[in-house]
C-alpha cells in the first residue's frame, strides 16, 4: 500500500484535502465513495513531488515539539509488539496534521516495500538528521528499535527544553531594550522638540546639558532615519560576511574569548556533544562514527574544527580523554569525567554525567548573566531618563531665579 493525496467534495459541494492509503488510485476513490466524497483529483505522494523541481518530501521541516512526539508514540507502539508498519500506520493517525501525517505514510510505505526504517527517514534529512539516522540503524540492527526511539525522544524533548530555556532567558532582556529604545526616541523626537522653542523665546542662556539634549534631539529627528537605515545594513553586511566559513570561524573564535558569553557558548555546545555522543554509544553506534555525528551538532565552528581533531587523534590510537585534553577547547571537569569512564568502563554513563553537568553550569551562566544584565538594563535606562528630565528642568529652574 502506498500513500496518496487527495481532493474531493463532500455533500455540502466544498472541496476537502487529505491524504489515505491504499492499493491504487482505483481504490482510493472508492474509499472516498464510501465516504461520500465525490474525488477529484488523487495522486500517489510519490508521483506528485517527482513533477516537482525538488521533492516535497526532502525538503519537509517540522517542529521539535512534533518529532519529539511522533519518536515517544512510534517507540511506545513498537515496545507493545506491534510491527513496525502497523506502528507507523497508528502514529500517522493520530496526527491531524496533514504535513506530518503525509510524512509518516511515506515512510511507512518505504517499509512496506521491504526498506529499512532509517533507509526510509534518511529520504527527508531535514526532519531526521544524522544523529536520528544513526540511532535507528543501529537500533534495527541490535534489535532494540523501541528502546532506542525511546532514547531518541528523550533527547529530543531535553534539547527543546535547553532551547526554550534560552529563548525565556533573553524575552525579558529584549523586550526591556526595545522599551528603552522606544521611550528616549520619543523623548527626543516627540517632546524635547515642543520644549526648544520655549527656551529660544526666553533668550536666556541654557545650560551645557540641555544645548547636548537638544543638540541629541536635532540629530534624532534629523537623521534618525539615516541611523536607522545605516544599522539595518550594517547587520544585513555582518550576516552575508558570515556566510564565509573563515570569517565565521574567526568570529566564533572571537565568541570563545568574549566574557560570559564564552561560557555559555561552550556550555551550550558541550553539554550537547556530551549528551550526543553518549546516547550514539549507548545505542551501539561505534565510537569514531559517533564522534563524526557528535562534532556535527556543534554550532560554533572552532570546538567542531576540535572535535574532528579528537576523532582523528582517537582513530590513530589515542584515548578519548587524552584527545580532548590535547584540544584544550573541552572544559577540564568533562575530560577528567571521560577518563573516568573510559577508565571503569562506563564511557556512556560518564558522557550522561558531563553533559548534565555542563547543563548544570549553562543554568547557573544564565541566572548569573541575567541577574548582571537586568539591572544594568534598569539603571541605564533610569539614569538616561533622569539626564532628559534634568536637562528640561535645569533652564526653568534658572528661569525661576531670573523672575525672583
Amino acid at each position: 500500500m502506498g500513500a496518496f493525496s487527495y481532493q474531493a467534495l463532500n455533500d455540502q459541494g466544498r472541496t476537502v484535502k487529505g491524504v489515505i492509503e491504499g492499493d491504487s488510485p482505483r481504490h482510493i476513490r472508492s474509499q472516498l465513495r464510501e465516504k461520500n466524497l465525490k474525488p477529484i483529483e488523487v495522486q500517489a505522494v510519490a508521483q506528485k513531488n517527482q513533477r516537482q523541481s525538488r521533492s516535497t518530501f526532502s525538503r519537509t521541516r517540522i517542529s521539535t515539539t512534533d518529532l519529539a512526539l511522533i519518536t515517544r508514540q512510534l517507540a511506545t507502539l513498537i515496545q507493545s509488539n506491534l510491527p513496525l508498519d502497523e506502528a507507523l500506520a497508528a502514529t500517522a493517525q493520530q496526527t491531524k496534521k496533514q504535513q506530518i501525517k503525509s510524512l509518516i505514510l511515506e515512510v511507512r510505505s518505504r517499509v512496506v516495500e521491504g526498506h529499512t526504517l532509517a533507509y526510509a527517514l534518511g529520504e527527508s534529512p531535514r526532519v531526521f538528521n544524522d544523529l536520528y539516522r544513526s540511532m535507528v540503524k543501529a537500533g534495527e540492527a541490535a534489535g532494540f528499535l523501541g528502546l532506542v526511539l525511546d532514547r531518541l525522544a528523550d533527547y529530543t524533548e531535553n534539547s527543546q527544553y535547553t532551547q526554550q530555556k534560552l529563548k525565556m532567558a533573553m524575552i525579558y532582556p529584549v523586550i526591556l531594550v526595545g522599551v528603552a529604545v522606544a521611550v528616549i526616541s520619543a523623548l527626543m523626537a516627540l517632546v524635547v522638540p515642543k520644549l526648544v522653542g520655549i527656551f529660544e523665546t526666553s533668550g536666556a542662556e541654557l545650560p551645557m546639558l540641555t544645548q547636548i539634549l537638544i543638540s541629541t534631539s536635532d540629530f534624532v529627528t534629523g537623521y534618525g532615519i539615516y541611523v536607522l537605515v545605516l544599522v539595518v545594513g550594517l547587520v544585513w553586511t555582518i550576516r552575508y560576511a558570515l556566510r564565509n566559513e573563515n570569517r565565521r570561524r574567526r568570529y566564533h573564535g572571537l565568541l570563545l574569548n568574549m566574557p560570559f558569553i564564552s561560557n555559555l557558548l561552550r556550555s551550550l555546545d558541550t553539554a550537547r556533544f556530551a549528551s550526543t555522543l553518549s546516547i550514539l554509544m549507548a545505542s551501539g553506534v561505534p565510537l569514531l562514527e559517533a564522534l563524526k555525528i557528535a562534532g556535527e551538532v556543534l554550532s560554533n565552528l572552532v570546538l567542531r574544527a576540535a572535535s574532528i581533531d579528537v576523532a582523528a587523534k582517537v582513530q590513530e590510537g589515542s584515548s578519548l580523554h587524552k584527545a580532548m585534553a590535547q584540544s584544550e577547547q573541552f572544559p577540564p571537569m568533562m575530560v577528567h569525567m571521560v577518563a573516568s569512564g573510559e577508565t571503569s568502563g562506563e564511557l556512556e554513563n560518564m558522557l550522561e554525567r558531563a553533559a548534565k553537568n555542563q547543563e548544570r553550569e549553562l543554568e547557573m551562566t544564565l541566572a548569573t548573566l541575567m541577574g548582571i544584565l537586568e539591572p544594568m538594563l534598569i539603571v541605564a535606562m533610569a539614569g538616561v531618563v533622569l539626564l532628559i528630565v534634568l536637562a528640561v528642568l535645569l533652564p526653568m529652574f534658572n528661569m525661576n531665579t531670573l523672575i525672583n
